[in-house]
């Protein structure tokens, strides 16, 4: 392991955002600003609203954008919530900046194809055990997507088992919240974009990390090829818990969460005990303060 020894540095997915960090982008990276409105054929921070395809290179470019504002820090490891994967290879040295930027750009392209080509679907926050959310899942004919902390999951499916499983989640005093996605990721609904996505990635330079990258799909380091740790997760739930703790046995004790936003950052104290945690969004306040 390079760099801080106790450091871990997390990477958030898609979910997260702040109109002010197109600003920071434009300022920090503009070379990948640039890019991404190349490659969606607009400036994504406009349309974030609009998909998957927008919200993705917008979110990992206002990851990489914090990570270069911070002086790309050096650490003992780095993990990413789904999308958060790809900013985080690219901080480990698997993957260059704006190679990232492609995978991602054509990452939430095709997911937003495979959404629109199912059956209508989307994704439930569910509060509670991990054995009321499996079983809600499996009544409801929905998917564990998420599991990102012991009491919070997200269920991924079709919207007659979406309505079900909330109606079912409150009877049983659970918290339940639609989530605004498009579609039914990591589950069996983004199948079809699998292959696409293998033979897009054969064409991008993608090494072995210089220091471990955690995958979400797998909840171990990516291997030094990541091409199918970064197509399982696709469609496999993101093992957030199992991440942590993993990071946590390799001897991490402080995260830093580059944002945008402080959704990890605010996981960590709920997964592990005597941990520190920080986010980017909290040290700028400070700075400015």
């Amino acid at each position: 392991m390079s760099g801080d020894q106790s450091l871990a540095i997390l990477f958030p997915g898609q979910g997260v955002g702040d109109p002010g960090v197109a600003d920071l982008v434009r300022s920090e990276r503009p070379d990948l600003h640039a890019l991404a409105s190349e490659l969606v054929g607009a400036d994504p921070f406009e349309r974030i609203a609009e998909g998957t395809r927008f919200a993705q290179p917008a979110i990992y470019c206002a990851s990489v954008a914090s990570f270069e504002r911070l002086g790309r820090p050096a650490a003992a490891a780095y993990a990413g919530h789904s999308l958060g994967e790809i900013a985080a290879l690219a901080a480990a040295g698997a993957v260059g900046d704006l190679d990232g930027l492609r995978v991602a750009a054509e990452r939430g392209r095709l997911m937003q194809l495979a959404a629109e080509a199912a059956e209508p679907g989307g994704m439930l926050a569910v509060g509670g055990r991990r054995g009321q959310a499996l079983e809600l899942a499996q009544r409801t004919g929905l998917s564990l997507a998420n599991e990102n902390s012991p009491e919070q999951f997200v269920l991924s499916g079709a919207e007659a088992g979406l309505e079900a499983a909330r109606g079912e989640a409150r009877g049983l005093g659970l918290r339940v919240k639609r989530l605004a996605v498009v579609g039914a990721f990591h589950s069996p609904d983004m199948n079809p974009a699998i292959e696409p996505f293998r033979e897009f990635l054969a064409a991008i330079e993608l090494n072995a990390a210089t220091t471990p990258s955690i995958s979400g799909a797998t909840a171990s380091p990516f291997e030094p090829d990541p091409t199918e740790q970064l197509i399982a997760s696709l469609t496999s739930p993101v093992r957030w818990v199992e991440v942590m703790r993993r990071l946590d046995s390799d001897g991490a004790r402080r995260y830093l969460d580059v944002g945008p936003g402080r959704v990890l950052a605010k996981l960590v104290p709920r997964i592990l005990d005597d941990a520190e945690a920080e986010s980017a969004d909290a040290i700028q306040e400070a700075a400015r303060a």
